[in-house]
This record gives structure tokens, C-alpha cells and sequence, in this order.
């Protein structure tokens, strides 16, 4: 099993910044995708960002040349740092792991945290 926290989130002006951190912890072998999605108000869960254990990212069109998400293996923690914001990044963010647990490969979801941008 793996729990997942989130911190980060809050109220902004458009053009600010905001860096979100999610904390995984638990009994796993490893965890191989780490990343970031959102669901903004009648929307459906849309991928932001997701990183590898080796590095390699991928980003929604939308937040490319804005946002970087990183990862600290050692804290299997996973960051995603948000500049110039906009108010249609406003929206819930759910950190998402994928994880070797048990001897099998699993999905596990974080709370979500609030991200408003105003204008």
C-alpha cells in the first residue's frame, strides 16, 4: 500500500507561482511513474505532468514552458513547480504514483490539493 500527501496548493494571482510537493510512504518495492493531474469544475481529470524513476517527464500541451515536475527518489517525493499561472490552471491537483507493492504494479491517488488563480 502506498499513501500519498499533498501540500502546496492555494489562492494566486495570475502570473505567480506555486510549487506543490506529494509525499509517498508505505510498504512498496519501488515506485516507477510519479505525477500530476487536474479536474477543474464539470471537467474530467486531465494529466498535467509525469516523471519516471529515470527522469524522463512529460507534460500536457498547456502547462509546457510553465510548469517542471521533479522527483527526490531518495524522499519519494514528487514536486511540481508552477509559474506564470493562469487562471484556467485553476483546478484540483491529484498527485498519482505507480507503484510495485505486493508483487504487483498498482495506481494510488492523493487527495488533492486546491489550486485557485485569480485574475
Amino acid at each position: 500500500q502506498v499513501q500519498l500527501v499533498e501540500s502546496g496548493g492555494g489562492l494566486v494571482q495570475a502570473g505567480e507561482s506555486l510549487r506543490l510537493s506529494c509525499a509517498a510512504s508505505g510498504s512498496f518495492f519501488s515506485i516507477l511513474i510519479m505525477g500530476w493531474y487536474r479536474q477543474a469544475p464539470g471537467k474530467q481529470r486531465e494529466l498535467v505532468a509525469t516523471i519516471t524513476s529515470g527522469g524522463s517527464t512529460r507534460y500536457a500541451d498547456s502547462v509546457k514552458g510553465r510548469f517542471t515536475i521533479s522527483r527526490d527518489n531518495a524522499k519519494n517525493t514528487v514536486y511540481l513547480q508552477m509559474n506564470s499561472l493562469k487562471p484556467e490552471d485553476t483546478a484540483g491537483y491529484y498527485c498519482h504514483v505507480t507503484a510495485l507493492a505486493g508483487g504487483k504494479l498498482d495506481d494510488y491517488w492523493g487527495q488533492g490539493t486546491q489550486v485557485i488563480v485569480s485574475e
